[in-house]
C-alpha cells in the first residue's frame, strides 16, 4: 500500500470551496468501475486506491481499547500476528469510573500508537446499549444508560481524533446481542429506538463529529442496517448532520446496490468481485441512479482527503513511538484501571495489612484476564499481573491455584488443597471472574453465573469463616451468591495490561 500514500488533493486551496471543487473534478474523471472500487475495501483493512488519479488508500485497524494492527502483510487476523500495543481497560471498565476524561486520555494515547503504524482509522469505540446482560460483547460497550454511553463515546472519539486519527463508531444500530448477530432482527418502536438505542450515536455524532460510523449486521424492523435508508440517510445525515462515511461491519452487506442507495459507502472487508458488479450493473440498468453512487463516492473522497489532512495533526509519524511513550501509556492504563475499579463490599479487611501474610487463591492471580475475547484482542506491549505486582512489592503471601481458568467444572482436589492451606491463615484473597471460555464476542453467555469451579471454591472458603476477599475480573454482570458470606469484593472488570499494578494499588 505504500505506493498509494500520495496526497489525494494537489495544490488545493484552503477554503472549503476549493476542496469541494477538487473532489468534483476527481469524480468526473473516475470511471464507473473505479467508483465501484472506491466503495469496496481491500486487503482486509484498507480502502482501494486509484493510482491513475493519485487517490491513496485509507488504512484501518481494530480497537477500541488499544491498537490491533496486523504485522506486515499478514492476512492472519489472530492476536499472535498483531503488533505489540498498549492494552487499555475496556469500555465496561472505564465507564465504571464515571470520568470521561479517562477515555479522552486513552484515545489520545491510542492515536499515537496508530500513527506509529501508519493507521488512519481506528475501529471503535462501541457505544451500543447493554440491553442484554448476557451479551458476549458487553465488555466492549460502555453502559445500559444512553447518556453515559454517549458521553464516554464522544470523549474517546475526541481523544483519538485530537491526535490526527479517525474513528469508526460502532455498531450502528440496535446491535445488542451476539447470538445470531448476522441475521438478527431488532424489533422496536420508534420512540424506544430514538430515546434508547440511537441516543448514544446521536450524542457522539453531534458532539464529537466522528470520521466514520460502522453499520451493524442485524436488521431493524425487518430491514438490514446496511440497507436501511431511514437509519443511514433520514436520521444520520439529514437529522443529525453527519458528513462522514458509513462502512459496513466486516461481512455485513447483502444487496450492495440497495446499500449504496440507502446511504452505505464502504463495504468491508471488500475484495468481492460480485458486489462491484452488482453496483455497476445497477447503474447501467437504471435501478441505482448514478447520482446516488456519486454521493457515496464523494463521501469516500472526502474521507480520504480528511485522513491526509489529519496526518499533519499527529504528534508523531510512522515509527516514532519511543520507549518513554510506551512507559507513559503503560502507566496511564494502570491509572485508568484504578479509577475504574469498584469496591462492592468491604467489612474493613481492605486495604490489607502489609505485615500480615495472606493466602492468595485462583489462577487468575497469575493469568489475569485483562481484555475481552474477539476482534478487539490486543497483543500487549507488556503485562503486569497481580502476581507480578505482588512480587515486585515484596508482598507477604502464599499462593495456591484453586482452579484452572480454562475449565468450568468443579475441581475437588484443587479445592481440598486450598482448604488445607487456608487453615494456616486468617485472610484469604480469591481471584475469580469470567474467563474467555465463558464470555466472548460471537456468542452470548448462557447465564450470569461465575464458572462452577470458582463458585464451589468460594463457597467452601466462605464456610470456613475466614476473612475472605474476592477480586473479580470480567466484562459483564455476574451473580454473587456469596456476597453476604465474604468480607470484601473488589471488581476490577477488564483492567488492561497493567491491571496487576491497579489491583495492588
Amino acid at each position: 500500500m505504500a505506493e498509494s500514500r500520495k496526497s489525494l488533493v494537489h495544490n488545493h486551496e484552503n477554503s472549503g470551496e476549493g476542496r469541494k471543487m477538487n473532489r468534483k473534478e476527481i469524480l468526473q474523471k473516475l470511471t464507473l468501475e473505479e467508483k465501484a472500487a472506491l466503495l469496496c475495501g481491500t486487503d482486509f483493512m484498507y480502502t482501494n486506491p486509484v493510482p491513475r488519479l493519485n487517490i491513496p488508500s485509507v488504512s484501518m485497524s481494530d480497537g477500541p481499547h488499544g491498537l490491533r494492527k496486523q504485522k506486515g502483510d499478514s492476512q492472519d487476523n489472530g492476536v499472535s500476528e498483531s503488533e505489540p500495543a498498549t492494552s487499555f481497560p475496556t469500555a465496561a471498565t472505564t465507564a465504571s469510573s464515571w470520568n470521561p476524561e479517562n477515555v479522552y486520555k486513552m484515545g489520545k494515547a491510542i492515536a499515537v500508537e496508530c500513527a506509529n503504524h501508519d493507521v488512519d482509522i481506528l475501529l471503535g469505540p462501541g457505544v451500543n446499549i447493554k440491553r442484554n446482560p448476557l451479551c458476549g460483547r458487553n465488555f466492549e460497550y460502555f453502559s445500559e444508560d444512553p447518556l453515559l454511553a454517549g458521553a464516554f463515546g464522544a470523549a474517546e472519539v475526541r481523544g483519538v481524533q485530537k491526535n490526527g486519527v479517525g474513528v469508526s463508531v460502532k455498531h450502528f444500530a440496535l446491535n445488542n446481542s451476539e447470538n445470531y448477530r448476522f441475521m438478527g432482527n431488532s424489533i422496536a418502536d420508534e420512540r424506544a429506538i430514538r430515546e434508547i438505542y440511537l441516543k448514544p450515536f446521536e450524542h457522539v455524532v453531534k458532539e464529537a463529529k466522528p470520521a466514520t460510523l460502522m453499520c451493524a449486521y442485524n436488521k431493524i424492523n425487518g430491514t438490514y442496517c446496511c440497507e436501511n435508508k431511514w437509519l443511514l440517510t433520514d436520521v444520520l445525515r439529514k437529522e443529525w448532520g453527519f458528513d462522514g462515511s458509513v462502512m459496513s461491519d466486516w461481512g455485513a452487506t447483502h444487496n450492495r446496490a440497495r446499500g449504496v442507495a440507502a446511504g452505505l459507502e464502504l463495504e468491508m472487508p471488500g475484495d468481492v468481485d460480485i458486489c462491484r458488479k452488482w453496483i455497476i450493473d445497477a447503474v447501467k440498468d437504471g435501478s441505482l441512479p448514478e447520482e446516488k453512487l456519486n454521493e457515496r463516492v464523494e463521501n469516500v473522497l472526502r474521507l480520504i482527503g480528511k485522513c491526509q489532512e489529519d496526518r499533519k495533526k499527529r504528534p508523531i509519524q510512522k515509527g516514532g513511538l519511543t520507549e518513554e511513550m510506551r512507559d507513559e501509556h503503560h502507566a496511564l492504563a494502570a491509572q485508568i484501571a484504578v479509577d475504574s475499579a469498584v469496591l462492592l463490599k468491604n467489612d474493613g479487611v481492605l486495604p490489607l495489612n502489609e505485615s500480615e501474610k495472606v493466602l492468595v487463591v485462583g489462577e487468575l492471580f497469575e493469568k489475569m484476564r485483562y481484555q475481552g475475547a474477539g476482534s478487539s484482542m490486543i497483543h500487549p506491549a507488556r503485562i503486569c499481573t497481580p502476581k507480578q505486582a505482588f512480587d515486585q512489592a515484596s508482598a507477604r503471601y502464599q499462593y495456591v491455584k484453586g482452579y484452572h481458568e480454562n475449565r468450568v467444572e468443579t475441581e475437588n482436589e484443587l479445592i481440598e488443597d486450598v482448604c488445607n492451606e487456608a487453615k494456616k491463615y486468617d485472610t484469604v484473597v480469591v481471584f475469580a471472574g469470567l474467563t474467555d471460555y465463558v464470555e466472548s464476542e460471537g456468542c452470548d453467555r448462557e447465564n450470569m453465573k461465575l464458572p462452577q469451579n470458582q463458585l464451589a471454591l468460594i463457597e467452601k472458603l466462605a464456610s470456613m469463616k475466614k476473612k475472605t476477599v474476592i477480586v473479580l475480573f470480567g466484562g459483564s454482570s455476574v451473580e454473587l451468591p456469596f456476597a453476604d458470606s465474604v468480607s470484601a469484593i473488589l471488581d476490577m472488570y477488564l483492567p488492561g495490561q497493567n491491571g496487576g499494578l491497579a489491583v495492588k494499588e
